[in-house]
């Protein structure tokens, strides 16, 4: 995959951020310092990151597909109270996916995992 400088940018635009990105987010903080960049070339060249797996595409049922700088297999726990998603750690899952597997005749090859609940932030908010 050819690197132009547009290209280069929005990776890097996601690869320092911590958060979950949409497209739409990303293209307006890139475009206040170059306003040449157009929706579509964010687009597609997410598109193009998210498919040589240099960044991670995640779609939420019924809200805008982010994208994520964490390639390492993991969750997400989309926040019912503030809306973030953050990343959840699977390792205790994979034990789970094995059983499954073997108990099945299956080979998993793939899976996605979306928890539904409160942030750590938005707990401690409720504890105080």
């Amino acid at each position: 995959m050819k690197f132009s400088k547009k290209r280069e940018l929005i990776l890097d635009f996601v690869l320092n951020n911590d958060k979950h990105l949409s497209a739409d987010f990303i293209y307006s903080e890139l475009k206040k310092d170059y306003p040449e960049l157009s929706l579509g070339t964010v687009y597609r060249n997410l598109a193009q990151l998210s498919e040589n797996e240099l960044i991670k595409k995640v779609s939420l049922n019924g809200q805008t597909d982010v994208f994520d700088k964490n390639l390492e297999k993991h969750g997400h726990l989309i926040c019912e109270i503030c809306g973030s998603i953050s990343d959840v750690d699977l390792d205790p899952l994979e034990e789970v996916v094995q059983k499954i597997s073997e108990k099945n005749d299956i080979s998993v090859k793939h899976y996605d995992v979306i928890f539904h609940g409160v942030c750590s932030k938005c707990k401690n908010n409720i504890k105080n």
